[in-house]
């Protein structure tokens, strides 16, 4: 074979590992795109999803809830000894500890008089039966991580499996799932109705009774 056939073949060699490294580079791009638009379409559907979800309930908050009970012009002095709340339990506010309770979830109960400082305060404090299943408690405790101004307890003798209080109203629940939760606290946490909106939620106590 004389030099120049041995260029030429060589060239030949040459681009046709060229062709087959375009084509390697192609499908790589192509395998990368495919890959970028698997991650980023459905975290895209579920970014719009809950746009979407928020914005029906801040519409719903928009208006009045039902079912919610109502107890105006309650006494909200501080007091250093327990209280009688009557037979609304959990109260919707009155006389309360001057030490608020620390908003965040609780598995065990908590001091009536410290949580009803908390509602002055404008926290919604979410009380839960004791044999509530778990995965409504699994929801209550991953609220707590959404809303810095949500308190939730455990309380013992309530109307209700779930039982949402602000200053001033209440709404019963079947579930932790009830889609009125998220529109009660969308409503009411810090709401108009708060005697000291934007008072401390944090930095009291955090006992347990």
């Amino acid at each position: 074979m004389s030099k120049a056939e041995r260029q030429a073949r060589l060239a030949e060699l040459k681009a046709a590992q060229q062709q087959v490294d375009r084509k390697r580079r192609r499908l790589i791009i192509a395998v990368s795109v495919a890959v970028v638009a698997l991650l980023v379409i459905p975290t895209a559907v579920v970014i719009i999803g809950e746009q979407r979800r928020q914005a029906t309930v801040t519409e719903a908050a928009a208006e009045p809830l039902p079912d919610v009970v109502e107890e105006p012009d309650l006494d909200a002095s501080h007091v250093t000894t327990d209280v009688d709340y009557g037979t609304l339990l959990p109260p919707l506010g009155g006389p309360h500890d001057p030490v608020w309770q620390d908003c965040g979830f609780y598995d065990q109960p908590v001091r009536t008089e410290n949580a009803v400082h908390s509602l002055e305060h404008g926290a919604v404090w979410v009380t839960y039966s004791e044999n509530l299943p778990e995965a409504d408690v699994s929801t209550l405790r991953d609220l707590t991580g959404r809303h810095p101004y949500l308190l939730v307890s455990p309380y013992e003798e309530l109307a209700a499996p779930v039982v949402a209080t602000a200053w001033g109203v209440q709404l019963e629940l079947d579930s932790a799932s009830d889609d009125r939760l998220e529109v009660f606290l969308e409503r009411y946490l810090e709401g108009p109705q708060t005697p000291e909106p934007g008072a401390a939620c944090s930095g009291g106590t955090n006992a347990t009774s």
